[in-house]
């Protein structure tokens, strides 16, 4: 299974197939477009997200950040007159210390990466989308912001205009994801922001190409449920964008890549909506609270492909 994903709704789905799926059979590719600089140190927030939440380290009050974290390093950082707006604690701070030595050692994100998570007792592969820098920039009416500027310092207030992803062009899929694109039985697409989590790896060259061209299984679970989203400003960003802000409006997004899109109880009057668009519509319980709930998604999600899989291949 490949499990494309990114941020705290990401790493749930993840932690939960990871539960149940042994580790030579689920690659978790994530979002990268996030990364930035802080404090001259490589911060990749999404692949921090998934493994902190895969180790167990992950504060499930916040979703992101290490549980029990202090801050006295940005404390200090600030009463020295550095520019403080994005979190990190202490412990944060020794995961982007030992990247960013890794990596300028000559090692590449995807190296850096399974060195990191394999200290941390993980045994299933979280790899990068890229070992290139893509980057999330949006266009805003507060002038040009990257993701962590809109995110975190202007705390999603400012409306998007438009979104691009500087960088991609240039870039490649890491070599585990290249390697899993080309030999996975089932490609689940997590409830992950589609414009700032699932687009900036669509966004890399031959990428969208191939999942389009794929011919197993293409799951994804809806962000959106009730007409907004779970977490974060997935809803905000897609009404903004001029799309429906309903789980239909994530299957149009999702038009030619997916085959089946799980969507929560609440949405099951809109079944026949998303039918409409060319996908199949599942539905389930999808808000995922206790680690219990990402599990049971998770059974369900394999379940249903394994039943479906029967269905096509009599």
């Amino acid at each position: 299974m490949l499990a494309l994903a990114g941020g705290v709704g990401g790493a749930k789905l993840a932690l939960g197939l990871a539960r149940i799926l042994p580790p030579e059979r689920l690659t978790i590719v994530v979002n990268t477009g996030d990364d930035e600089i802080f404090h001259g140190l490589h911060v990749s927030p999404d692949l921090d997200t998934m493994t902190y939440t895969l180790s167990g380290w992950y504060n499930p009050e916040t979703g992101w950040g290490v549980a029990g974290d202090s801050f006295e390093t940005l404390a200090t950082l600030q009463r020295l007159g550095s520019d403080t707006w994005f979190n990190l604690g202490d412990r944060d701070f020794a995961m982007h210390i030992r990247r960013t030595e890794l990596l300028r050692r000559g090692m590449t994100l995807s190296e850096v990466t399974a060195e990191l998570t394999g200290r941390l007792g993980i045994e299933h592969p979280i790899v990068p989308m890229s070992d290139q820098p893509v980057r999330t920039v949006l266009e805003t009416d507060a002038g040009t912001l990257s993701m962590q500027e809109y995110f975190v310092k202007n705390r999603a207030v400012p409306t998007v205009r438009s979104i691009r992803y500087a960088g991609a062009e240039d870039a490649e899929p890491s070599p585990g994801f290249a390697e899993v694109l080309g030999s996975a039985d089932v490609i689940v697409f997590c409830p992950s922001n589609p414009h700032l989590s699932v687009a900036p790896i669509l966004a890399i060259p031959g990428v969208r190409d191939a999942i389009e061209g794929y011919e197993g299984c293409r799951i994804a679970v809806s962000p959106i449920v009730g007409g907004d989203a779970v977490r974060g400003p997935a809803g905000k960003i897609m009404g903004e964008l001029g799309a429906e802000v309903s789980a239909v409006g994530v299957a149009r997004e999702y038009r030619g890549l997916c085959d089946v899109l799980v969507v929560d109880t609440q949405d099951a009057g809109l079944a026949d909506a998303i039918s409409s668009v060319g996908i199949s519509p599942a539905v389930t319980d999808t808000i995922m609270q206790t680690d219990d709930d990402k599990v049971a998604l998770a059974r369900w999600i394999l379940t249903f492909n394994r039943h479906s899989g029967e269905s096509r291949n009599p």
